[in-house]
């Protein structure tokens, strides 16, 4: 059964939307953990269903797979916590900077990483994430995220471009003479 043939049966037998849950409160729980960490992507994750499961009359019976628009949901829940989620992120930099974390090799850390997300607006964190971490193909995140295909490639070419030029490392940078 698709997830749209659940969801039409979930209207008149609303026990049957435990199968959406079911096939993807894992993905949605990993993005989310990604995210916003353990903790609050259990709320979170638990919140999008809640939210699908509220609105499930409005659910376009033509998508066969419901995952864009539960990743579309969460990504709304997650822009509600989008100061909280920019302070972790600069703790977590700021600790690594703190604690004298380097890398002698060259090697990309964890606080290059997150300094390079810092830089990212919101809109583009969310694009990269769910193409890296919830590995959605194009079509599926303009889905989500309610843009045009178009759109959506042209973003993701130019976050990976930020991203590629942020987290370069600096000695692979002098090598290839980007640096004098």
């Amino acid at each position: 059964m698709s997830d749209a043939d659940v969801i039409r049966s979930s209207l008149a037998d609303a026990g049957e939307f435990a199968a959406i849950f079911d096939r993807h409160f894992p993905a949605i729980f990993r993005f989310l953990r990604g995210r916003l960490g353990r903790e609050l992507a259990e709320d979170l994750a638990s919140e999008t269903f809640v939210v699908a499961f509220r609105r499930r009359g409005s659910y376009d019976l033509s998508r066969d797979d419901a995952r864009p628009w539960l990743y579309g949901i969460a990504v709304n829940l997650v822009r509600e916590h989008r100061r909280a989620e920019v302070r972790r992120l600069r703790a977590h930099a700021r600790m690594l900077a703190d604690a004298g974390v380097t890398s002698d090799s060259g090697d990309l850390l964890d606080s290059d990483v997150s300094a390079a997300l810092l830089e990212l607006s919101h809109d583009e964190r969310n694009l990269i994430l769910l193409l890296s971490w919830a590995d959605l193909t194009y079509e599926q995140l303009a889905d989500a995220l309610g843009l045009p295909l178009g759109t959506v490639r042209s973003r993701v070419s130019r976050v990976r471009a930020k991203l590629r030029s942020r987290l370069v490392p600096i000695e692979a940078g002098v090598e290839a003479g980007g640096l004098t």
